[in-house]
């Protein structure tokens, strides 16, 4: 074995190789045949009633139903008390009709061709649903709960998403032992082999703020077990195996054989093996009839991550509002001591802290906020609120780029540390702040899994550059951006990815905003209704939020409205680089206080926007640029003729507040200024949108980098020259006359 801990080695050589280990007294082996003929007449149920359809049946390999009905009966015998279950489309079907108990008629319906699909999402294939639900264990007598976490085609994708959300039910009980609260992941030989987030999944087993205590993995051999109809049932493998099918066509079922063997033993009479053959037979027809009752899909059936409260009882928001997201400035006084404290005795920390945290405590008797400080304030108030918050990803304890430091060390005793968020008032709740492995895929799988056990916390995974979020593309893809259309299923987990052009290369500058803004929902041409409720309604509406806020206030805010929301969704925030020590990248805490709120859209407040008829030019823009661009503004002293608005909340796009700005200034050229290059960002997205305000009546001219295969030049010079260039065309009134658009 390869495992280099002698205690575990031979625990597991004890384990597998004790004589006699696999000896069941008669009740055992009845309880195991009834559990194999469940397993396998479900199968060949299917296959009667809907012989040309894809159900990815387990054939070949039925014992798994046994195994795992044994594997959670021990476990309730032990004291757990939740099961949480990731696996494949392979034998789905089955486990939840006779693990988890799903109604029969419900899986049934789903063969229903003329079955209308409920107004809740766009759905998914019946062999990737999960579902939630909590009933008595027959061998235990005790209440269990199960969840089966639905999963796309990316066989091994949910691993972490699992075990994230056991790590957080875990931690929601104190069960910090995972004595309570377990998780089983099905796997199959070449997937289990062959995914690489397999191993970045284990790879989070040891690290103290991921370990889930221990995972029971079963992985279906299939040199040992088979596929006895291939991929799945539509597939015919004598194309490719043709001598293998040939063998794997004459095998006797598992069920004939462990039936003939306990008839031959006496164990069970061949009626009584009938018997039971034929009264599951009998369930399996009576909700086949029942099922044909249901003429309506309600997705919502198949939730596997519940939130019981948190919506009406129909799976509606409460409201539709949002309150203010400022906090009192006796809070926010409160926070900025503590952010600027060591609240531990006799704790020695490094020299260079010393300054951050003096410039930290100069800040708040100020009355002002850098970023992290504005970071700090907003998850400061949500652990006053009774609000977890948790942040995760790598370096995130002390930051990316040095600024945020959440965890204090001593620079005298190894190992000791401190967590200042943690000491602000006595009764709060807990602040987890943790480096994770080097894994992006893993981890933000992780984080999702983590968020989707209660809506009541904030969990925010932070890459370590933007860019690095393109390894954990599939969670994005299929989890994060659609989970709620195919599986109605809420999640309020942040994103927060570095961004900025700053001549650092190609791979340190994009997050790739306009990957986010393209699988955006909403309608580029559809002129919305506006109404009191339009910000919070169009939250309601779609699939994610993509910012790009210019201020630490706004930071702030947005952090807080992803709570104090009635509903979730996930936030992607593009957050600065060099904007974090910004002399001007920074707020007032009347831009904070109690009444005060998250600005969709900053617009011009200066010289322009007092004579707004005299405005020649108004430029749209976004996140770091804004600060280029006032500079350049008042270094050619068009502070009056050029306005600067500001798009904080790209998605879902603010129609009423730029149909305000766009009305303002009525004889102006529109102008869209982006740092990224044509082909990225944000210009693909925005101009269609400003059409449609404007119904197509004016331009929305474009200012930036030209299109380029990579997101950022590796030269610095050269990167200095395009924004020369850019800069120098935004304030060049006459850059559009006589061209047309």
């Amino acid at each position: 074995m390869f495992i280099n801990d002698v205690e575990q080695c031979q625990w597991i050589r004890q384990k597998f190789e004790t004589p006699g280990v696999m000896k069941f007294t008669n009740e055992e082996k009845r309880t195991l045949l009834a559990r194999l003929v469940r397993s396998m007449r479900f199968e060949d149920f299917l296959a009667r009633k809907w012989s040309s359809e894809k159900r990815f049946g387990l054939e070949g390999c039925e014992v798994m139903i046994p195994a795992l009905k044994t594997i959670i009966d021990k476990s309730s015998e032990m004291g757990i008390e939740y099961v949480i279950m990731g696996m494949p489309h392979r034998g789905r079907l089955n486990v939840l009709a006779n693990v988890i108990r799903k109604e029969l008629e419900q899986i049934f319906c789903q063969f229903d061709p003329k079955l209308e699909a409920a107004d809740e999402g766009s759905g998914d294939v019946k062999y990737h649903l999960g579902m939630y639900h909590e009933r008595i264990n027959r061998a235990t007598n005790k209440k269990i709960t199960l969840s089966l976490m639905a999963n796309p085609s990316h066989l091994e994708a949910v691993d972490p998403v699992v075990q994230g959300k056991t790590k957080a039910e875990q931690f929601y009980r104190g069960d910090t032992a995972g004595k309570k609260v377990m998780s089983i992941l099905l796997h199959g030989d070449a997937a289990f082999a062959g995914q690489g987030v397999v191993y970045e999944t284990f790879h989070l087993s040891d690290l103290p703020s991921y370990t889930t205590n221990g995972t029971i993995h079963v992985v279906v051999n299939n040199q040992v077990c088979y596929r006895r109809r291939g991929h799945n049932e539509m597939d015919e493998p004598m194309f490719t195996q043709p001598l293998m099918y040939k063998q794997i066509h004459k095998q006797v079922p598992v069920l004939k054989k462990y039936a003939d063997k306990l008839i031959a033993d006496g164990t069970v009479t061949l009626q009584e093996f009938e018997e039971e053959i034929a009264k599951y037979d009998r369930i399996c027809e009576e909700a086949y009839t029942r099922s044909k009752d249901n003429k309506i899909l309600h997705i919502k059936h198949w939730l596997d991550s519940p939130w019981p409260g948190f919506f009406n009882v129909d799976g509606e928001p409460k409201s539709m509002s949002c309150p203010p997201t400022g906090i009192s400035e006796d809070m926010l006084t409160h926070i900025g001591n503590v952010a600027s404290s060591v609240p531990v005795k006799d704790f020695k920390i490094h020299a260079g802290l010393s300054r951050i945290l003096r410039a930290r405590l100069e800040m708040t008797k100020s009355r002002v906020v850098d970023w992290a400080l504005a970071e700090y304030m907003a998850f400061g108030s949500f652990l006053k609120e009774g609000i977890h918050v948790r942040l995760s990803g790598q370096d995130v304890e002390r930051g990316t780029f040095s600024h945020r430091h959440h965890v204090l060390h001593d620079q005298e005793v190894d190992k000791r540390t401190c967590v200042p968020m943690n000491h602000l008032w006595e009764q709060q709740a807990p602040y987890t702040v943790c480096n994770s492995s080097l894994s992006e895929y893993g981890v933000l799988g992780f984080e999702l899994g983590f968020a989707m056990a209660s809506p009541n916390a904030l969990v925010c995974w932070e890459a370590q550059f933007g860019d690095f979020h393109n390894t954990a593309q599939c969670i994005i893809d299929q989890f994060i951006s659609s989970g709620q259309a195919k599986w109605v299923r809420h999640n309020g987990i942040v994103l927060l990815l570095p961004h900025g052009m700053e001549g650092m290369g190609p791979e340190h500058s994009s997050a790739r905003p306009e990957r986010f803004l393209q699988m955006s929902n909403d309608d580029s041409d559809a002129y919305p209704e506006f109404s009191e409720q339009f910000e919070v309604s169009q939250l309601y509406e779609c699939n994610w939020i993509v910012v790009n806020c210019s201020t630490p206030a706004n930071y702030f805010h947005v952090l807080r409205r992803q709570i104090l929301l009635p509903f979730r969704k996930p936030l992607i925030i593009l957050t600065p680089k060099s904007l974090l020590r910004h002399p001007e990248a920074k707020s007032s805490f009347d831009e904070m206080v109690s009444g005060t709120t998250f600005q969709r859209v900053i617009p011009e407040n200066g010289l322009a926007a007092h004579a707004p008829h005299d405005v020649k030019r108004v430029i749209f823009c976004t996140g770091k640029v804004y600060y280029d661009l006032v500079k350049e503004r008042k270094n050619q002293d068009l502070e009056k003729q050029v306005a600067i608005t500001r798009l904080e909340q790209i998605s879902p796009f603010p129609f009423d507040l730029l149909k305000e700005e766009l009305e303002k200034y009525p004889g102006a050229d529109l102008v869209w200024c982006q740092e990224e290059h044509k082909n990225s960002g944000y210009y693909d997205y925005v101009k269609p949108r400003f059409r449609t305000i404007v119904n197509h009546t004016r331009p929305i001219w474009y200012v930036g980098r030209e299109p380029a295969a990579a997101a950022a030049t590796g030269n610095k010079n050269t990167h200095l020259v395009s924004l020369r260039r850019f800069l120098d065309t935004a304030f060049n009134l006459e850059a559009f006359e006589g061209k047309t658009f």
